[in-house]
């Protein structure tokens, strides 16, 4: 897949969207840990402990070939996007704390994406094939952290501009993502049937108990409603152009971001269909509780 979507389509359309992030961050948003220390602890660690664990259980379940094993695990080892904050503000969760997340969690990722993908290529024994040369590591989370730098600048040298780019760059950031998942699928046509009998029951269950797992453990600690929502869209809405930007330029391997695609699209309709419901739980409840 070595085209013009790949070598200037990715990396552009991954700045745009970092960037999207930066436009709603403050570096007031990093210091909200000590404000809510008990919902950003246990959403990172379902976010960093809970999905690798049980995506690697699904990929040994599910018994995946090498290369679409190790794009589930990269898919999981992937922050929350921008989409999380999209979907968590559609359904009255604290879009706040989705963005204090994404923040933390994409910082984070720059030791656990490689840790978990490096740990999944040696499961399958293809590091003489498939590997995660440092320089690349350092050049992606350049490409990640650089334009959030940036974002967040713009945002306090004129919040006013990055209120107004705010919607336009989620839309925009949602088109790249259809169009690199089309493209994809193109790219594999001959095979999207053989990938999708391979990988789409397990994304659309890892999607599932991404969502839930995202809602009821923090609620099981303690964690408000609307917190719970924003907990399970981060935590269930993953950043697939980034897990597809390091199958095919870091890994060099289309087949690899395969599940990062087919993901995409079940994401969506889950994440809505979940946030639906979630939202009319917790709405009653809290109508509950005032009468």
């Amino acid at each position: 897949m070595d085209s013009a979507l790949t070598t200037v389509g990715l990396p552009l359309a991954l700045a745009i969207i970092m960037f999207g992030l930066g436009l709603d961050l403050t570096v007031g948003d990093f210091r909200r840990v000590a404000r809510a220390p008990r919902a950003v602890t246990v959403a990172l660690a379902c976010q960093i402990l809970l999905l690798p664990a049980i995506c690697f259980g699904l990929v040994v379940l599910f018994d995946l070939p090498a290369l679409l094993g190790i794009g589930m695990l990269l898919l999981a080892a992937s922050p929350g996007g921008t989409t999380a904050n999209l979907f968590s503000h559609l359904f009255r969760g604290d879009v706040a704390l989705n963005i204090t997340l994404t923040a933390i969690n994409t910082v984070i990722a720059v030791v656990t994406l490689p840790l978990i993908t490096g740990l999944a290529i040696a499961y399958y024994d293809r590091q003489d094939d498939v590997s995660m040369p440092l320089v690349e590591i350092v050049k992606v989370f350049a490409l990640i952290l650089l334009p959030v730098g940036i974002g967040m600048l713009v945002n306090r040298r004129s919040p006013g501009f990055a209120r107004r780019m705010d919607k336009p760059v989620r839309i925009g950031s949602a088109v790249i993502l259809a169009i690199l998942v089309l493209g994809i699928l193109l790219d594999q046509r001959e095979n999207v049937g053989d990938y999708l009998a391979d990988v789409g029951l397990i994304a659309a269950l890892f999607c599932a108990i991404s969502l839930v797992v995202g809602y009821y453990v923090p609620k099981a600690m303690g964690v408000t409603g609307p917190q719970a929502i924003a907990s399970s869209m981060e935590v269930g809405v993953h950043n697939a152009t980034l897990a597809i930007f390091v199958a095919v330029e870091v890994l060099d391997e289309v087949e690899i971001s395969v599940p990062a695609a087919v993901y995409s699209l079940i994401m969506f309709l889950f994440a809505a269909l979940w946030g639906m419901w979630v939202s009319r739980q917790v709405g009653a409840r809290e109508e509950a509780s005032v009468a």
